[in-house]
């Protein structure tokens, strides 16, 4: 649950009443979480608190957004919780992967805590196996989106006028029954869960995702991010090439290692 931190003499309330939650599922490539790393960085967003779970593998490290060597000595654990009022954007950024069997868990803490906040909707920042796509999904862009039920009402209009490609269903029983179509998000980690959970509880949720293959997800992290900028508008396109306005966090500069040590050679 949201456990609120000291800043500036002051704590943080978990009162998010018209809010949007952007949050990453960890899935293939770890797309999601590196587009959430772009949004916190660019927008130079504050952390409010964390969010104490028992269902990912604990870590700590360095601040992953540190700008001077002062504020690189901040630890950081494995969910943690940034705000923008201005943009009135809250962000929940998860950095370990679950443990087993606590998919429902985490999903029912979260989407309680989204209900007990007031939160308008939440925004699932996603990815999947390019390599199962079927052939409806190889065609045109790599990026979906879907949209509960409620969400749908709200924005339906704005987002056709995107004329984004929803994520297409499947065949339950490719080869054997063609009919029965279900929605199927290989590599996406909880997304599926989180999102027919919102469905049946009336929550207002978006999932946005991009097929991906696992190796260098920088481009697809920037290639979400844009999707999302599309809709929220977090940053003004100014540019003919949008991603060069994000501005990667410190910490990318290690995300392949540190390199090979000269003393090897």
């Amino acid at each position: 649950m949201f456990v609120p931190c000291d800043r500036a003499g002051g704590s943080a309330g978990s009162d998010f009443t018209g809010f949007t939650l952007l949050k990453p599922a960890v899935s293939v490539g770890n797309v999601g979480q590196l587009a959430i790393d772009l949004v916190i960085s660019t927008l130079d967003m504050t952390k409010i608190g964390y969010f104490y779970t028992d269902c990912l593998v604990p870590m700590v490290g360095n601040n992953p957004y540190a700008t001077s060597e002062e504020n690189s000595k901040e630890l950081s654990i494995n969910a943690e919780v940034y705000s923008l009022p201005s943009k009135k954007l809250v962000v929940l950024q998860i950095r370990s992967p679950f443990i087993k069997n606590k998919y429902r868990p985490f999903c029912d803490t979260l989407l309680s805590w989204v209900k007990s906040s007031h939160c308008a909707r939440v925004v699932v920042l996603s990815s999947s196996h390019a390599y199962q796509c079927d052939d409806e999904q190889l065609l045109g862009t790599p990026l979906r989106y879907l949209l509960t039920p409620d969400l749908e009402k709200a924005v339906g209009d704005p987002i056709q006028e995107l004329k984004w490609k929803e994520m297409e269903k499947v065949a339950a029983y490719p080869g054997v029954n063609d009919t029965e179509k279900v929605l199927h998000i290989p590599g996406g980690g909880i997304t599926k869960l989180l999102f027919t959970e919102s469905c049946s509880k009336g929550i207002q949720m978006a999932v946005l995702l991009k097929f991906c293959s696992e190796g260098d997800n920088i481009p697809d992290a920037f290639a979400l991010v844009n999707y999302l900028n599309e809709w929220l508008q977090l940053i003004k396109s100014e540019s003919t090439d949008p991603s060069s306005q994000w501005k990667a966090p410190s910490s990318w500069r290690l995300l392949f290692g540190s390199g090979l040590p000269p003393a090897l050679f």
